[in-house]
């Protein structure tokens, strides 16, 4: 795959035992690789796999890993807390032997917060480390989902930006026919604007060497050299493996600066125009290589 994007997503569920979850992993653009993780509590070492799984896969953007866990209610038990109990009863008891109030019934204590909770038990060991290998295989599943996505993105983006490429090179190839004529349409123009001022008075050949000076600041023939050279250095980059974004973000803007500098020698219309088509296509291959990885 010649380029990635470095926006998707990716999901991946598992169970085992009383244990059932699900892992996502979404990544949207960024300049540098940024991993977040949010994971149940007690499974830390889940977050060592989400982090190292997206280095070993990705090398920008922004990628966060969530894991939702569930244990089956039938494989909790649950425990009566006696000292939260006992609070309660020592709190009501000033109240009851003062006749304001009734003495409590046990469903009303049981159903007060903190009187039941959840008791799962001591964990085995082996068995916990069995479970968070388990989900750790599930991140990897969602990361592989998700590299699929930013692989199909990149599909679709070489597409377009081949496309803006081709633009541009046909840009840069009319621009030269174009550049051809400016010595003489230079030239006529300062010999008029030279008869205006100096009338018969102006000789031919400082007209010559006056325009001939101009046309030599107006050449724009090494811009128009290098963008082409621009062209095929992107081409290649688009064709390459890896991570190419970055270098694609710098080429972006040496072919700004080229066609600022076609445009700021221009003396005709024609190719002034060409130019400013040439500016407004690397502007929108410039905004597509920002979602390159």
């Amino acid at each position: 795959m010649a380029i990635s994007g470095m926006t998707g997503f990716g999901r991946a569920e598992g169970a085992l035992g009383a244990w059932t979850w699900a892992a996502e992993a979404r990544s949207v653009n960024g300049r540098n690789l940024e991993v977040r993780f949010r994971g149940p509590p007690g499974f830390d070492s889940l977050e060592r796999a989400a982090r190292e799984g997206a280095q070993g896969r990705f090398q920008r953007g922004q990628v966060t890993v969530g894991v939702q866990a569930k244990k089956s209610e039938a494989a909790s038990a649950v425990r009566i807390n006696l000292e939260q109990l006992e609070r309660y009863l020592e709190a009501s008891r000033p109240l009851v032997e003062a006749g304001r109030a009734a003495p409590p019934s046990m469903d009303g204590l049981l159903a007060l917060r903190g009187v039941i909770e959840a008791d799962d038990g001591e964990q085995d060991p082996e068995a916990m480390a069995a479970l968070e290998a388990a989900m750790a295989a599930s991140i990897g599943g969602a990361l592989d989902g998700l590299l699929a996505a930013r692989r199909q993105e990149g599909g679709q983006l070489l597409g377009v930006l081949q496309g803006q490429l081709d633009r541009i090179a046909e840009l840069v190839t009319h621009a030269g026919g174009q550049a051809a004529g400016q010595p003489t349409a230079i030239k006529a123009r300062f010999e008029a604007r030279m008869k205006e001022l100096a009338g018969e008075a102006a000789s031919e050949e400082r007209i010559v060497q006056e325009a001939a000076a101009m046309a030599v600041k107006a050449d724009v023939r090494e811009e128009l050299d290098r963008l082409a050279g621009h062209v095929e250095a992107a081409r290649g980059l688009l064709a390459a493996d890896g991570a190419v974004g970055r270098r694609l973000d710098f080429l972006t803007q040496e072919f700004m600066r080229e066609a600022n500098t076609l445009c700021s020698k221009s003396a005709l219309p024609a190719l002034t125009a060409t130019g400013l088509d040439l500016k407004a296509t690397i502007e929108q291959f410039r905004e597509q290589v920002q979602n390159v990885e």
